[in-house]
């Protein structure tokens, strides 16, 4: 059963993460719409238009600023799955992200870009997570390295970290990201990085007990006040470990 860690509903809001509007591309055509009320407004030229979307973030930030809450902008990581990604941003970057890659790019105080699928005979699945920055307006930046898939076999490789000399892409939190291809039946541990931290585990694909909890594919599970956690691989399985900073 899911456990919820809301304490106070009532409280004052005191930070939010705050995404951006750039970079929404054209208004899409009626047959690109997918759901009833996106196709309502192309069809009466009343879909907002991405200045309109750009002056209402800013005037939500404007209204943050005024009642002392303070704004985070995310530190936002990529993981190609499947396919290809490409990107462009304000700050020159044009790449295309591939499966085996990481990216990470701080949007700091502030970024444009843009992100798409470049191939139209292939999909594209990937994650993009969005981490709490462990500081505010820190400069924009890009990164993104590939790695070798095979160092996950039947153990953890670090992807992610806060530590520009460690392995793996870092950002501006203390947070450690693994992944892992595990055979059926293998199993093994891991071992929290800092005292205090959560650890979220997201089955990819497969089926893996966790410290004896059964999860399946696209199951995800937080863990807190924890030093070690076992995983056993009750299926060929791909799993992704993120260990982060329990924000109370």
């Amino acid at each position: 059963m899911l456990q919820l860690n809301v304490k106070n509903e009532t409280s004052r809001l005191r930070a939010v993460v705050l995404g951006t509007a750039t970079s929404n591309g054209p208004t899409p055509t009626a047959e690109e719409a997918y759901d009833p009320k996106s196709l309502e407004h192309i069809l009466a030229g009343t879909y907002p238009v991405e200045a309109d979307m750009v002056n209402e973030m800013e005037a939500f930030h404007a209204v943050f600023q005024k009642y002392g809450v303070q704004v985070y902008r995310p530190e936002i990581i990529t993981i190609p799955l499947e396919g290809d990604l490409a990107h462009k941003d304000s700050m020159g970057n044009t790449e295309v992200i591939k499966f085996g890659d990481v990216q990470v790019m701080s949007a700091g105080t502030g970024i444009q870009h843009s992100e798409f699928n470049p191939n139209h005979d292939r999909r594209t699945n990937l994650l993009q997570i969005w981490v709490f920055p462990k500081y505010r307006n820190v400069e924009p930046r890009y990164q993104q390295i590939t790695l070798d898939t095979t160092d996950r076999h039947n153990k953890l490789q670090q992807i992610l970290s806060p530590n520009a000399d460690d392995a793996g892409v870092w950002i501006h939190q203390d947070a450690w990201f693994h992944m892992g291809n595990l055979d059926q039946g293998v199993t093994l541990d891991y071992s929290r990085k800092l005292e205090g931290n959560g650890l979220y585990v997201f089955v990819i694909k497969g089926s893996v007990k966790v410290d004896g909890q059964d999860l399946s594919q696209r199951d995800g599970l937080g863990i807190t006040d924890f030093e070690k956690v076992t995983f056993e691989a009750t299926s060929e399985a791909e799993i992704l470990l993120m260990e982060v900073p329990m924000f109370q």
